[in-house]
């Protein structure tokens, strides 16, 4: 009997690990357009994931409003295709509840598989849905204008997913023994942990990790609102471009120039935060401590668009500053500082340390707070003065975090941001202002030059990628610490 259970054990976790794989694929397919099974007509956002389709029915029907009008489709259609979409969408987040309960006990499994068998119904009649409104379009008296057509494909790949998981699920749960009325729902504290982190990590791969799959774009001569195709592929074109097109490299020379300047001055003086940090912990006087603190971390939640509305207040030609200058007889007019090229780089790094320190100086106050207490009393017993304890003390306890904080910073050394330069860059000071990531924007968003901006930011994030690995060797060999 003891054999019996232990073979039906082993061959449900086997059948588990089916169950967590087929529920992985399902929710990464459910994020790409082109593997969307809700795509029954021309008439459907070609950008439109089933994940999309199923929570905005606006981005769904973008494209039907004349569709709507003139009758070629009843909006009744687009209504069960979005709520097919929803229904299957569902159906996959009750399978991946699943899966995060079948590392919990047994009670856990078992009640688990319930909403997996659930979820895979839901999931399997979603598709229902979607093959209904998709019989429905085909059926219209206007099959040349709306042309519709079955992403069989796509409906295959999620039914044999959706049909694997249930199939599985169930047989799980004939496997399973049934739990004692007296038991608990039980997980270990390293699954508990781990399902913790599963949110932020979906998060990491929706933001970080699922936009790389638009490098593409880099390759191809893309127009906007056109297509990939075979007929556009130009494979390395745009990368050659760079080199062979003279005015195209000095726009990048420049624009390098000044992001290197810039990103180099942030790095360079990046200690002030940690200096910020260990000053204001001297102040003994609470309340004065936590006004400045307070007061200095403010800026970082003002956005830079207001930034700009206070410079201009007080450095433009009707400003507080130049009327001071005008009132004082040391300026015969007004002078817009704000168009005024020449330093543009000190400028810029004055606003930058004025609206982060405050905000930059919290992980070192942190750090500062986890410093053995008893060193500075063995220190005050030696003698040693409140300068002296700073300097030996709290600087090598904090040099550890401003060495992790370094290497990032030189990992992104290419990535310093747009808001800034762009709400105060003008006709004066665009050719010492505009950096890598406002250079990308403008490229690609003011001038339609998609792929070759891809391509460039494609490349700015293998250079960080390179440079982080390569300050991180040199930490190691240095100080015998890394963080990768």
């Amino acid at each position: 009997m003891s054999n019996t259970k232990t073979g039906a054990g082993k061959t449900a976790d086997y059948l588990y690990y089916v169950v967590r794989i087929a529920t992985l694929v399902m929710v990464v397919i459910a994020f790409f357009p082109q593997l969307n099974p809700a795509k029954i007509c021309e008439f459907v956002n070609k950008n439109m994931s089933l994940f999309t389709s199923g929570v905005s029915y606006g981005g769904l029907t973008k494209e039907c409003g004349r569709a709507f009008r003139q009758g070629w489709i009843q909006e009744s259609s687009f209504r069960l295709l979005f709520a097919s979409s929803m229904i299957s969408c569902i159906g996959i987040a009750l399978a991946v509840v699943n899966g995060c309960m079948s590392i919990g006990n047994v009670k856990f499994k078992r009640l688990g598989n319930w909403f997996g068998i659930a979820g895979t119904v839901l999931e399997l009649g979603g598709m229902a849905g979607i093959y209904n409104a998709y019989t429905q379009v085909a059926a219209t008296d206007h099959p040349d204008r709306v042309i519709p057509s079955l992403p069989a494909f796509q409906m295959g790949l999620f039914l044999t997913l959706a049909v694997l998981v249930l199939v599985c699920t169930v047989v799980i749960q004939l496997l399973l023994p049934k739990a004692r009325p007296e038991d608990q729902y039980e997980m270990e504290s390293k699954y508990k942990l781990f399902l913790m982190f599963m949110p932020f990590a979906a998060l990491a791969f929706v933001f970080s990790y699922l936009p790389l799959y638009g490098w593409r774009y880099a390759f191809y001569n893309y127009e906007s609102g056109g297509t990939l195709s075979r007929d556009n592929f130009v494979g390395f074109q745009w990368f050659t471009m760079l080199f062979e097109n003279a005015a195209t490299r000095q726009d990048i020379v420049r624009v390098l120039r000044n992001t290197l300047a810039m990103s180099g001055l942030g790095i360079a003086t990046s200690w002030c935060a940690m200096a910020f940090a260990i000053f204001l912990s001297e102040i003994k006087n609470s309340h004065v401590r936590r006004f400045v603190q307070t007061f200095t971390t403010i800026p970082n939640f003002i956005s830079w668009v207001l930034v700009y509305a206070i410079a201009f207040a007080i450095f433009s030609t009707d400003g507080f500053l130049s009327g001071i200058m005008q009132n004082m007889g040391v300026w015969d007019a007004g002078r817009n500082l704000l168009q005024d090229p020449s330093h543009m780089w000190l400028k810029m790094l004055a606003w930058g340390m004025w609206k982060g320190i405050g905000w930059s100086a919290i992980i070192y106050i942190a750090g500062i707070s986890g410093i053995d207490q008893q060193l500075y009393e063995a220190a005050t017993v030696d003698g040693a003065g409140r300068f002296q304890k700073m300097w030996h003390i709290t600087v090598p306890g904090l040099i550890p975090t401003y060495m992790v904080m370094l290497l990032m910073s030189i990992a992104g050394i290419l990535s310093n941001g747009m808001d800034q330069y762009m709400v105060f860059e003008n006709a004066m000071n665009t050719d010492t202002i505009t950096v890598l990531d406002l250079y990308v924007y403008k490229l690609g968003i003011v001038g339609g030059a998609i792929p070759l901006s891809t391509m460039i930011g494609m490349v700015k994030s293998l250079i960080s990628v390179v440079l982080l690995f390569a300050a991180n060797s040199i930490s190691k060999l240095l100080r015998g610490e890394s963080i990768v």
